[in-house]
């Protein structure tokens, strides 16, 4: 194995070359407003400093817009899900997907691990591990040399003149940053919360349950029996993750009788579907949107294998759970038709829902975005709730008002994260579209920022007067402050 620490100085060596041969990031350009008293204003600020942020934030910059600042609530390393929540063993994605790259085979997660670890080491590699993934996404963020910062939280956003005032809190303490752009890169759990279903009582939180995308202390859960909700990899993955951690049983209750069997998200993953959802006719999206969701996703083959080696493992297909109440210390599981099951603890892998109303940052502005109800109607027989609670984006990942009358800035805010699957497909939602979709938000953000500063542009332009024929017998010098020569 390699030196890693001289592995992979050498490897930021070659993305700096890589960047200089491009000339990238150049230099800003964008006339940055001042906001009220000269308080300094950002083009973007960009909340979410993982995978998503990351690679927003740095194609940005590649647009030679500089006056942007990432932030994250965690702590640096502890961005996203990948070595908190996500208890999965490796990555569901295939290892040979580029990552964060953005077009730069340097800075690719091979180009990363071969580094770190050596060639053989890759080909020996079957999917990729979650503290290698993080790892990785760290170093993307560094060797860019992006600017972030961690333990800040955004609490909401509010309108202010033409910007946006994102109120944010810091050690206790809340501050007010202005800027013209939002992006929330803030994952699939930034999308509204944890999906419950109904008849689960809240009451049962927090000692006796916890959503499947929550911190969990499994620790607690030793030798008690443990009930999962749910067929996807969230409610596998943390049901084995309890048998590891030593409880006594784990039994997944899950409503189809048999377990989708085709990840179709895998067949969609190519640059067709990532370049040109967005422009399909929104009949077409909903049908295929519908089509999807009524197959759902298999759990991946490793996350079954890995739940069927343990001893007490169990599976009740075709028994969906009515209703969950709390019973003295316990928990009674209506499984319908008067029958129960028990459990010590209770765990929803039941995933995330999309609605804007419940995501804290903009959750006041919710009555006056557009969603997919309020813009499209689909034929009878093709309603599905789930799809029309979703946001109705822009190509830019930009809200939309419902009143085309409404003042308020609410293009400015870009959904990065999953709410934006319904408007633009699988670019904001997984690994294999993030660099498609980050450069569709850069150029998009870019193009609005030099519209807004026309004006500023042309005055620059008209002030720009490098005398090219200097040195030459048609050198005027009496034109370079003037207007276009005589004709």
């Amino acid at each position: 194995m390699p030196d890693q620490a001289e592995g992979l100085a050498a490897q930021a060596a070659r993305v700096a070359r890589d960047l200089d041969l491009l000339g990238l990031p150049p230099a800003n350009w964008p006339a940055t407003p001042a906001g009220p008293d000269g308080a300094p204003v950002l083009d973007v600020l960009v909340v979410g400093a993982g995978m998503y942020g990351i690679a927003a934030t740095a194609a940005l910059a590649f647009k030679g817009v500089r006056a942007i600042r990432m932030l994250d609530r965690a702590p640096e390393g502890l961005e996203g899900p990948w070595v908190t929540t996500a208890r999965m063993q490796t990555l569901r994605s295939p290892k040979h997907l580029p990552g964060v790259a953005l077009g730069i085979p340097s800075l690719t997660f091979r180009a990363w691990y071969e580094a770190r670890f050596g060639a053989a080491a890759w080909e020996r590699l079957y999917k990729i591990p979650n503290a290698d993934w993080q790892a990785y996404l760290l170093w993307v963020r560094r060797v860019l040399r992006l600017p972030a910062a961690n333990g800040v939280a955004l609490r909401r956003v509010e309108p202010h003149g033409g910007m946006l005032a994102a109120v944010l809190e810091e050690g206790g303490a809340e501050r007010v940053q202005l800027c013209r752009h939002l992006v929330l890169a803030t994952g699939r759990a930034g999308t509204g919360g944890p999906a419950r279903p109904e008849g689960i009582d809240p009451a049962l939180w927090p000692d006796l349950a916890a959503d499947g995308g929550a911190a969990i202390d499994f620790a607690a859960l030793r030798g008690k029996r443990v009930a999962v909700i749910g067929g996807g990899p969230i409610a596998w993955d943390n049901a084995a993750t309890a048998l590891e951690q030593g409880a006594a049983r784990a039994e997944m209750y899950v409503r189809r009788q048999v377990l989708p069997q085709v990840n179709k998200g895998r067949g969609a993953a190519h640059p067709g579907f990532f370049e040109g959802w967005a422009t399909l006719p929104p009949a077409e999206k909903w049908r295929i949107l519908a089509y999807t969701q009524d197959l759902q996703a298999p759990p991946p083959h490793e996350s079954v294998h890995r739940a069927l080696r343990l001893p007490g493992f169990a599976l009740h297909l075709g028994t969906p759970v009515r209703g969950a109440r709390r019973c003295g210390d316990a928990v009674c599981l209506d499984l319908g038709e008067g029958r129960e099951a028990m459990a010590d603890f209770l765990i929803l892998g039941t995933g995330y829902a999309v609605d804007p109303a419940a995501m804290p940052e903009i959750a006041a502005l919710a009555p006056r975005i557009a969603r997919w109800g309020d813009r499209y109607t689909p034929p009878p027989g093709l309603e599905r709730p789930e799809l029309a609670a979703f946001p109705w984006l822009g190509e830019g990942f930009e809200l939309v008002p419902r009143d085309p009358a409404d003042a308020a800035p609410l293009t400015r805010i870009h959904l990065f994260n999953h709410a934006a699957f319904a408007s633009l497909g699988a670019i904001a939602s997984d690994i294999p579209g993030v660099s498609v979709g980050a450069e569709r938000l850069a150029h998009r953000i870019a193009a609005r920022l030099f519209a807004e500063d026309i004006a500023a542009m042309r005055a620059r332009l008209e002030a720009f007067a490098e005398p090219e024929l200097q040195g030459t017998p048609f050198f005027a010098a009496d034109l370079l402050a003037g207007g276009p020569p005589a004709r």
